[in-house]
């Protein structure tokens, strides 16, 4: 895989990860009764929550947007596996939480996202980018 496709791929699963996470902060705050079981009240704790998800999710997806702009690479690589993490620990909340729902998404999105950034790191120790003079 040539090192332009694998950023542009790298970039794309990036993007939707980083804006998913990011609605699902921002749904949090806004509406949480869609994110909470059935049958639970939204109140001042699951607002706050929704406020501690929002200040991790959404300043990683302004920087991975505009690593992504700036066609950063190596901000790319580190802003996808960390993204990924977040996608991990979320998917280990969702266990912990015993819903599938809640495990499974977040799990196939960071399993997808180190996927692409192995493909990217990959791609870029086989074609290094060599500095203009």
């Amino acid at each position: 895989m040539t090192s332009k496709r694998a950023i542009r791929i790298a970039s794309v699963v990036t993007a939707i990860d980083v804006l998913v996470a990011s609605g699902f902060s921002i749904a949090g705050i806004v509406r949480p009764q869609l994110l909470l079981p059935a049958g639970f009240v939204p109140t001042q704790a699951s607002l706050i929550l929704g406020m501690y998800a929002a200040a991790r999710t959404i300043p990683l997806a302004l920087f991975s947007l505009g690593a992504i702009y700036k066609r950063a690479t190596q901000a790319l690589l580190f802003l996808g596996a960390l993204a990924g993490t977040m996608q991990l620990l979320d998917a280990g909340i969702g266990l912990f939480d015993r819903d599938p729902g809640k495990c499974g998404g977040p799990l196939f999105i960071a399993v997808l996202q180190f996927f692409v950034v192995y493909l990217l790191h990959k791609s870029l120790r086989i074609t290094p980018e060599t500095p203009r003079g």
